[in-house]
């Protein structure tokens, strides 16, 4: 069974707080080979850092402030935020971007921390997360500034977007990761759009506890259920099931900088 990596979880989540243990070794059993536990606030960063060095073969952290906890951040998180960054097993920065949907923070705060992730991201050479809720068009243009012209070092989490966003983001040099939408059974549009993604620029993840997959939709998600997502992908490339992981696999540890262990410790 070819190795998976799911770039996108909340291992910390109070959904896995009773059985963590049983989780990881359910994913471990299904082949995914590590996780990336991310950070949405100071607290969930400082989480999910605690959990890497708990299993540092299977969980690699990533850690900010997420667009709608823009506004609860105390003074002195965003410097403790940063400070997290620089430990050697965060691997990336975030998640970070903007969110329309929920509102819960004014766009210029939004806009100020994402400013800010891109910024931690190009200093200290991590690839930066990020979140885009009805916000592709404002989210693109803060990266196009941002990028003046040189290629990103990002990913587009739980991608969701139209077919312009996609090219565009591809322009600026991103990964295109996507979630357990592009498994629903009505979402062939956004199958279709999957399509365009080059294959070494694709990712998967299962942005657990949420968003399970086709066939386990309103269930609470883990990572083992990241192999649905991978499996709907090598259908939609028109690829064994091994090919697609073979190569989300390689996208993960390319861009950041990761490799899954070959025989994991059993979780405890």
């Amino acid at each position: 069974m070819t190795p998976l990596i799911d770039t996108h979880c909340h291992l910390d989540a109070e959904a896995f707080h009773q059985d963590l243990p049983d989780v990881l070794q359910n994913a471990q059993q299904a082949g995914v080979a590590h996780m990336l536990s991310i950070g949405i606030t100071l607290e969930t960063s400082e989480a999910a850092v605690m959990l890497a060095n708990r299993y540092p073969t299977l969980i690699s952290a990533v850690v900010g402030i997420q667009p709608n906890y823009a506004s609860e951040a105390k003074a002195g998180d965003w410097d403790r935020v940063a400070d997290l960054a620089t430990h050697p097993r965060v691997v990336g920065i975030g998640e970070t971007g903007l969110d329309k949907y929920w509102d819960f923070a004014p766009l210029d705060v939004q806009t100020d921390y994402f400013i800010r992730h891109l910024d931690l991201s190009q200093r200290i050479q991590k690839p930066f997360v990020v979140h885009c809720r009805e916000a592709e068009a404002e989210v693109i243009a803060v990266m196009q500034k941002f990028a003046s012209g040189r290629p990103l070092n990002g990913i587009m989490h739980s991608f969701c977007g139209s077919a312009e966003s996609l090219r565009q983001c591809l322009e600026l040099g991103m990964y295109i990761s996507f979630a357990g939408m592009v498994t629903f059974r009505k979402n062939d549009a956004l199958r279709e759009i999957a399509r365009n993604v080059p294959l070494d620029r694709i990712l998967i993840e299962t942005d657990s506890p949420y968003l399970a997959p086709h066939p386990n939709r309103g269930k609470r998600n883990e990572p083992a259920w990241v192999r649905f997502t991978s499996n709907c992908l090598a259908e939609v490339f028109g690829i064994s099931e091994d090919e697609f992981a073979r190569q989300s696999t390689e996208n993960a540890q390319r861009i950041f900088g990761i490799k899954p262990a070959s025989s994991p410790a059993n979780p405890s």
